[in-house]
């Protein structure tokens, strides 16, 4: 019934300076939903484990989902009733979660010379455990009944409709309150999210993306018609992996050179449904825009 596709790729600038990649992505299907995930760590110097954090962030949102709906039935139930609770307990889930992993992975894996080097010992004093593993999220979940996400920091979730409308469903600035850098590893994170809920429209797919893909867009025009055209590809999944795949690469060798991570969570009937509604949403897309 849903099917999903995540990669994530090294930007060019990271290769240049030897730096590792810093995004993590993942996607599971269960057999009522599935959940979609991406992760971009930190890029300054105090995060020097953003990359460990990033994935251990992933690994925490989708083990906090299953968590939750384990029993689908009465979780799904509930939402329409309850839905902000239950979105605001899941986020202070997967932040208790994630806190739980980081703290093991540090207490196996003590700071190196090599970590501290960067710093004096008082800079290094000051900087707490949580940094050195922080990164943002943002997570999508699809299912017959409903659609949800929620986001900290920066990033793009965005939904295609089963008529082919696709939107951003959570503005990169609702992300960012009053300005401050949401992060996992900010004291106050679970104050940070963002989240939807709707079950008032069915969503053929929904993808998530590190801010590396946004930001090699020239507008959101292209990035939304970007995510109609490949969603009409969903039919053919092993086409559709090897063109992201190609795509993100280039992007990042001739856009912003970050790293890119996108994942997705598809409805497999409606994406073979619909192929020829999404190549008319594309072709009307490209008249209007005089392409």
């Amino acid at each position: 019934m849903f099917k999903g596709f995540s990669r994530s790729v090294i930007g060019a600038s990271h290769i240049k300076k030897n730096i590792v990649c810093q995004d993590s992505s993942g996607f599971k299907v269960y057999e009522n939903y599935a959940v979609a995930v991406v992760a971009d760590g930190h890029g300054s110097k105090k995060h020097f484990r953003s990359n460990t954090g990033s994935a251990l962030a992933v690994e925490s949102a989708v083990e906090t989902v299953e968590n939750f709906f384990s029993d689908y039935q009465r979780i799904s139930a509930e939402l329409p009733v309850n839905h902000e609770l239950i979105l605001k307990n899941i986020e202070r889930q997967v932040i208790a979660r994630w806190h739980s992993k980081i703290r093991k992975h540090f207490s196996e894996n003590p700071v190196t010379p090599e970590e501290k080097q960067p710093f004096t010992d008082d800079e290094f004093r000051k900087i707490a455990v949580e940094s050195y593993y922080g990164t943002t999220l943002v997570t999508a979940v699809i299912s017959e009944d409903f659609s949800l996400g929620f986001q900290i920091g920066d990033g793009s979730l965005v939904a295609v409709f089963e008529d082919g409308e696709t939107v951003m469903i959570m503005d990169y600035e609702e992300s960012n309150p009053a300005n401050i850098t949401a992060s996992v590893c900010n004291k106050n994170a679970p104050l940070l999210f963002s989240h939807f809920y709707t079950r008032k429209k069915k969503i053929l797919a929904m993808f998530v993306s590190t801010d590396g893909l946004y930001t090699s867009f020239s507008s959101d025009d292209d990035f939304l018609d970007y995510h109609t055209i490949i969603a009409s590809q969903l039919y053919d999944i092993q086409a559709f992996e090897n063109s992201v795949l190609k795509n993100i690469t280039r992007r990042t060798h001739f856009g912003t050179e970050d790293d890119i991570s996108i994942s997705c969570v598809y409805h497999e009937k409606l994406a073979d449904e619909k192929v020829r509604t999404l190549r008319h949403r594309i072709d009307d897309s490209r008249r209007k825009n005089g392409k």
